[in-house]
């Protein structure tokens, strides 16, 4: 199986782009906030916990985001490959991902880092607000708050995981169509 790491701020496109890759590859798309719902909905113990934090727009503990890494890989083993959305978020989490991959003898292909400015990030927040019914877009707040804890915890793990794991960056900005041949013509 191989694994496929998709990137970059809230709003920035990334859940579109790993639908579009999942076709083409024959990948599972592994959404982290999807997992993250589900596991909230069901009302499991991490899912408590999970609601805690992303209610308020912070990320879920490196700690539980890891035993939910390690349940989406087992669970995964049969797949031609995964395409993760959402994790690694933290410095922390990018060397979980690396033990957890490395302990089950995989690996970890490329990375995709999708940029988009913050103005364009915070008119696609509000644009998905009023298409979506997730009660945490409805919050203006929030979407600034996603954007900060990007800007703090995840921008600089993007910057640690290029030292161990190739990273390409692609601009975020034109059609989905656009950045999907960017994206393609370099995979």
């Amino acid at each position: 199986m191989k694994i496929l790491i998709i990137t970059g701020p809230p709003y920035s496109g990334k859940g579109t782009q790993c639908e579009i890759l999942k076709e083409e590859l024959k990948f599972e798309h592994i959404s982290t906030g999807d997992k993250c719902r589900a596991e909230k909905q069901n009302e499991t113990e991490i899912g408590k916990v999970m609601s805690e934090y992303e209610e308020k727009g912070d990320l879920v503990p490196d700690s539980i985001m890891k035993d939910l890494f390690s349940k989406i890989l087992d669970e995964n083993m049969a797949s031609n490959g995964i395409i993760l959305d959402g994790y690694p978020r933290t410095e922390p989490q990018v060397n979980d991902l690396i033990e957890l991959v490395k302990s089950k003898n995989l690996e970890i292909g490329k990375v995709i880092n999708i940029e988009v400015p913050k103005t364009e990030l915070l008119k696609r927040a509000k644009k998905r607000a009023e298409t979506s019914n997730r009660k945490d877009d409805k919050d203006a707040n929030i979407h600034l708050k996603r954007i900060e804890v990007f800007e703090n915890s995840t921008r600089p793990a993007i910057e640690y995981m290029k030292s161990k794991i190739k990273v390409l960056t692609f601009d975020g900005m034109g059609t989905i169509e656009e950045i999907t041949k960017r994206i393609n013509n370099n995979l």
